[in-house]
């Protein structure tokens, strides 16, 4: 029975000196993506919802990247190719093809950006990663606008996980 007790303790000491890694608040969710040839991920929280390409509009004078606006239940809102964002190339439109809408959000006193679709060549899984596998971007990586909000260190690969904010901002 004191062997028990023990043993309680130890894991108890254990637990105060190591916190549980796994609280729930320390859990970010992401959504995997797939362009050109590199896998991305975007927090959940920032997705309003992933559809199926619709027709878009295309609109004079906005950069190339812009494909144009779509009509998603009465709101319009531009259309990304996310792969002339990253100079990537144009994406292809496929039967794995989607449009990821992201919330636009409300920072403090900024305008809200609104909400925009984003072309993506197709989706990968759903990702629930560790805020400690998070490293911040690299130093060199600092310059594309801030696009990346950190470097999400998995068992099998590495993942850019994107910071939705600076992909809503409008440039155009």
């Amino acid at each position: 029975m004191n062997d028990k007790l023990s043993q309680v303790l130890q894991k108890q000491q254990s637990q105060i000196a190591e916190p549980d890694v796994d609280k729930e608040e320390d859990i970010i969710q992401l959504v995997g993506f797939v362009v050109g040839d590199e896998e991305y991920a975007i927090p959940i929280l920032n997705i309003q919802e992933i559809i199926k390409p619709i027709e878009y509009t295309r609109v004079p004078s906005v950069p190339d990247y812009v494909l144009g606006v779509f009509n998603m239940r009465g709101n319009v809102m531009p259309l990304i190719d996310l792969a002339k964002r990253f100079n990537q190339g144009s994406s292809k439109m496929t039967p794995q093809t989607r449009y990821i809408v992201l919330k636009g959000m409300t920072n403090g006193n900024q305008t809200p950006a609104g909400n925009a679709g984003f072309v993506i060549d197709r989706l990968t899984e759903a990702i629930k990663i560790h805020r400690s596998r998070i490293d911040p971007p690299p130093e060199t990586l600092l310059k594309e606008k801030g696009m990346i909000f950190g470097i999400g260190k998995r068992e099998e690969n590495i993942l850019t996980i994107l910071k939705a904010e600076a992909l809503l901002k409008r440039e155009f």
